[in-house]
C-alpha cells in the first residue's frame, strides 16, 4: 500500500506550523496562510521549488537522508517526528510485491518474565495495541478494559478500541485525553513504519468512522512517544490510583520486538496498598 498521503499530509500539516518569523524570514504584507509556502521550504533546505513540491506530494522513497535532514531542520521537527518522516521514506522504498508478515507468537519466556514483576501491573502489545499477555496485577488492573463488549468475538483485548469504543474508558481513565494522544500516536508511528499492514488501517479506518475524537488526533499526524510517565485510574475496586509507568521494547526475535508496559506504585503509599490488595 502507498504511504503518499501519509507523506503529504504529515509535510503540509508540519509547513503550516512554522511561521516565517519562526524560519528566519521576513514577513512582507498579507499572507493566506500563517505557515511557510513551499518555495520558502525549498529556498531553505536547498532544493528546488519542483523537487519539494514532488516530495510533499509523497514522492519520498529515492530521497536522500541528507535531504530529509535538512527538510526535518527547516520544519523544526522534533526527534520523536524525524523518527516518522524516515520510517515513511523506509517503507517507501520497500518492493511493493513484499508482504506483511504475520506477529510471531509471544514465547513462553515473555509471560514467565511477566509473572515474575509481582509488584508491577505488566502487560504486552503488539502493533495495533492488541494484549498479548498480562500478569495477573495487569488483568486485575484493568478489569473494565477485559469485561468491555469492544474486543471482537472473544478475541484479544485492544487498548485503542476500548479507549475511544467504550464510554466507561472516560471513567477508568484519569486522564482520557492524555491517553488517548499517546494511543493514537503509536498507530501512527505504526503505520507509517508499514503502510502495507493491512490490519493497522482496518483499526484506523473502523476509528475513524466510529470516533470524532479519534478522527481529530489522527488528522493532525502527531507523533508522541512516552517512554515513562504517570497514569490515573478510576478503578472499580480499588478507587483512585495514580501509577507510574515505564514502556521499554521486548525483543522476541532477531528482527521483531513487542512492546511491554509497568505500571508500579510508590513504594510504602496508599496506592501500593490499593494496588496489591486487586490481587490479595
Amino acid at each position: 500500500m502507498a504511504n503518499r498521503s501519509d507523506v503529504r499530509d504529515f509535510l503540509v500539516s508540519r509547513r503550516a506550523r512554522v511561521s516565517p518569523g519562526r524560519a528566519g524570514l521576513p514577513v512582507l504584507g498579507r499572507r493566506r496562510v500563517p505557515g511557510l509556502r513551499r518555495e520558502e521550504v525549498a529556498l531553505l533546505a536547498g532544493v528546488s521549488v519542483d523537487w519539494y513540491t514532488r516530495l510533499e506530494k509523497g514522492h519520498i522513497g529515492g530521497v536522500s537522508r541528507e535531504v530529509l535532514d535538512a527538510v526535518a531542520g527547516v520544519l523544526r521537527l522534533d526527534a520523536e517526528e524525524r523518527v516518522y518522516l524516515f520510517d515513511l521514506a523506509r517503507a517507501a522504498r520497500r518492493p511493493r510485491a513484499a508482504e506483511v508478515a504475520a506477529e510471531a507468537a509471544l514465547p513462553a519466556t515473555a509471560q514467565w518474565l511477566l509473572d515474575s514483576m509481582t509488584l508491577s501491573s505488566a502487560m504486552v502489545t503488539g502493533r495495533r495495541q492488541d494484549v498479548l499477555a498480562v500478569n495477573p496485577l495487569a488483568r486485575a488492573l484493568y478489569a473494565p478494559l477485559f469485561a468491555s463488549a469492544t474486543t471482537r468475538d472473544g478475541g484479544r483485548a485492544n487498548l485503542a478500541r476500548y479507549h475511544f469504543l467504550d464510554a466507561g474508558a472516560r471513567e477508568f481513565y484519569g486522564d482520557w485525553a492524555g491517553t488517548a494522544d499517546v494511543l493514537v500516536a503509536a498507530l501512527r508511528a505504526e503505520a507509517g513504519r508499514d503502510p502495507r499492514d493491512g490490519a493497522t488501517r482496518e483499526l484506523v479506518g473502523e476509528l475513524t468512522a466510529a470516533s470524532t475524537e479519534f478522527r481529530a488526533r489522527w488528522s493532525a499526524h502527531d507523533v508522541l512517544l512516552h517512554p515513562r510517565g504517570a497514569k490515573t485510574f478510576r478503578h472499580p475496586e480499588a478507587g483512585e490510583l495514580s501509577l507510574s509507568y515505564h514502556s521499554v521494547d521486548l525483543p522476541i526475535s532477531a528482527t521483531e520486538t513487542r512492546h511491554v508496559c509497568a505500571c508500579t506504585a510508590e513504594p510504602g503509599s496508599t496506592d501500593e496498598a490499593r494496588l496489591r490488595a486487586l490481587v490479595g
